[in-house]
């Protein structure tokens, strides 16, 4: 169960239980960056993350994602996964469209982190106004493809050879999740 407190309509905290120890899913703020680049590093490096080969410094991480719906899940205290969304055009008809990043440490997978955080993420974007999100994901990631479709995600479709990547092309699938609050009928 997510309990939810709010700090501000995009900052808000949630607690969550999972197994024995509290999830705390809140606001993710400049002092978390190192702990955020270092989970981010941790995805690049299985090669099944992203086409990116380097995290970026905080600046140019900062400039490329959205203010509002920006969030960490920290477990005793510790940061174990974040997730964020970038705009996928700066053209406004589509303002209401992300796209999302998500990481969770590699020691905290596989238990419950990624859905916590997407779900919170999720709640957030439709806060904000957004009506679509979107994920690209490598085909071989199945725990990202599986995450996603669990959170309301289905996948739109194969982007064949979309990018070199460590001396192959790869493919990646688009998956979106429109909701069901925000640019529906008689909004």
């Amino acid at each position: 169960m997510i309990e939810y407190s709010t700090a501000s309509i995009f900052r808000t905290n949630r607690r969550l239980a999972i197994g024995t120890t509290a999830l705390t899913v809140n606001a993710l703020m400049p002092a978390d960056w190192p702990a955020v680049r270092a989970i981010y590093q941790e995805g690049i490096a299985t090669g099944q993350a992203t086409f990116e080969t380097a995290a970026p410094d905080w600046q140019a991480w900062d400039n490329s994602h959205r203010a509002d719906c920006r969030l960490v899940a920290r477990r005793d205290g510790r940061v174990v996964g974040w997730t964020a969304l970038s705009p996928v055009s700066w053209r406004s008809v589509f303002g209401g469209v992300a796209e999302v990043s998500i990481y969770v440490a590699a020691a905290a997978r596989r238990q419950g982190i990624g859905r916590a955080l997407l779900t919170a993420l999720v709640a957030d974007s439709e806060a904000a106004g957004l009506w679509t999100l979107q994920s690209g994901i490598f085909p071989e990631n199945e725990a990202s493809v599986a995450l996603h479709l669990s959170c309301g995600f289905h996948i739109i479709g194969r982007r064949e050879r979309l990018g070199f990547h460590q001396g192959v092309w790869r493919d990646a699938l688009l998956l979106e999740r429109r909701s069901s609050q925000v640019g529906v009928a008689g909004q």
